[in-house]
């Protein structure tokens, strides 16, 4: 008969044999992207968004945030055990625990696929939108980019002193506003109860370059609040577009962008001009150098200012620790359905021109 020790070893054995198991068929499921979209994304994630929302949004801070601190504490805590264990001989107590922690990385793994990870695996927002011929000319990309630049530099001299100077909360309202009217006027863009909350774990994100995140978990979506203010607008609709079940960053930042110029607010509409102003460049600069070097003339001297804000605002934090966790973070979106890993932010262009071409807005 298996001793004490033993039976929780075997025990632990199934568990990660049946959580594996349960994992294959997760993933068998996200090789089927309308199912996907029609029994998750359009049934399942609503389901959930209907009761996390109104629960997290009763706390004015980010749940999130504190379940991961207390997530890295427990880590630091595991990790102590794990080696203390190994180094005493006690291999069958030590195995033990390995597999207890290998049960709880399946059980998060799973959390997160099934409360909102799912939505990577959907057809794309493009499809979605029928704006499916993303070709197009350098000519029609200087085009949009010219025209996103006069957007800008109009948006940005119409800002007031009080417009520069909105405290957060103000720019939070904007936000769900934004998001709230782009969710009446389209059913792609449906919503439940967005909202956007401050991070607490702020001073951390400035070293890790991140700007905001959404937290899975608990449904919620943060901002980095310490970020320039022009960018905050923009960044606040990104992450509530997440919220909306828009997984590729792409979509999140394409979504973001519609419900910011769709705003009567002078903040948030340069704050997306802006950002898509920098997203074509971008663009433009890889495919023709000549091009990039004549748009680029016409951005205003304003404009041209808050980028060198912007610039020097994350040089105060640029170090190794950012770097890596831009690595770890590229294998992610890479992992989940974003070939392009971060270079996926920047693929938001192939939507934004596509969507210009077909509807002449901008």
């Amino acid at each position: 008969m298996p001793t004490g020790p033993d039976k929780i070893i075997i025990k632990r054995l199934i568990w990660i044999a049946i959580l594996a198991v349960v994992w294959f068929l997760l993933m068998l499921w996200a090789d089927f992207p309308l199912k996907v979209e029609r029994y998750y994304s359009e049934g399942i994630y609503p389901a959930i968004c209907h009761i996390f929302h109104p629960v997290f949004n009763l706390f004015p801070f980010s749940v999130g945030d504190l379940i991961y601190i207390a997530v890295i504490i427990c880590i630091i805590f595991a990790a102590v055990k794990f080696f203390r264990l190994l180094f005493s001989g006690d291999w069958k107590r030590w195995l033990a625990f390995s597999f207890g922690m290998v049960i709880r990385i399946e059980v998060a793994v799973l959390l997160f696929y099934s409360l909102w990870g799912m939505n990577y695996f959907r057809p794309s927002m493009g499809e979605r939108m029928h704006l499916t011929d993303t070709a197009y000319t350098t000519e029609l990309l200087t085009d949009v980019t010219r025209q996103l630049i006069d957007s800008a530099n109009i948006s940005r001299d119409r800002l007031t002193v009080a417009d520069m100077r909105q405290v957060n909360d103000s720019i939070y309202q904007t936000a769900i506003r934004a998001i709230k009217k782009i969710s009446a006027d389209s059913p792609t863009f449906r919503t439940y109860h967005p909202r956007i909350k401050p991070s607490l774990l702020t001073p951390v994100l400035n070293y890790l370059a991140t700007s905001g995140y959404y937290n899975p978990f608990t449904a919620e979506s943060q901002l980095n609040y310490e970020v320039p203010y022009f960018e905050r607008p923009f960044i606040a609709c990104h992450e509530m577009s997440h919220q909306m079940g828009f997984g590729a960053e792409d979509e999140a930042n394409f979504s973001g962008f519609l419900a910011g110029i769709g705003s009567k607010d002078r903040l948030m509409r340069y704050s997306c001009y802006q950002l898509g102003m920098d997203e074509c460049l971008h663009a433009l600069r890889f495919r023709d150098t000549a091009a990039f070097s004549s748009v680029r003339k016409l951005i205003s001297p304003t404009v041209k200012a808050d980028f060198r804000q912007e610039r020097l605002y994350w040089l105060r934090f640029r170090g190794k620790v950012g770097h890596i966790s831009g690595l770890f973070y590229d294998d992610f979106l890479k992992a989940n359905n974003q070939p392009h890993g971060l270079e996926t932010y920047n693929q938001m262009v192939l939507l934004l021109v596509t969507w210009h071409r077909g509807t002449g807005r901008l």
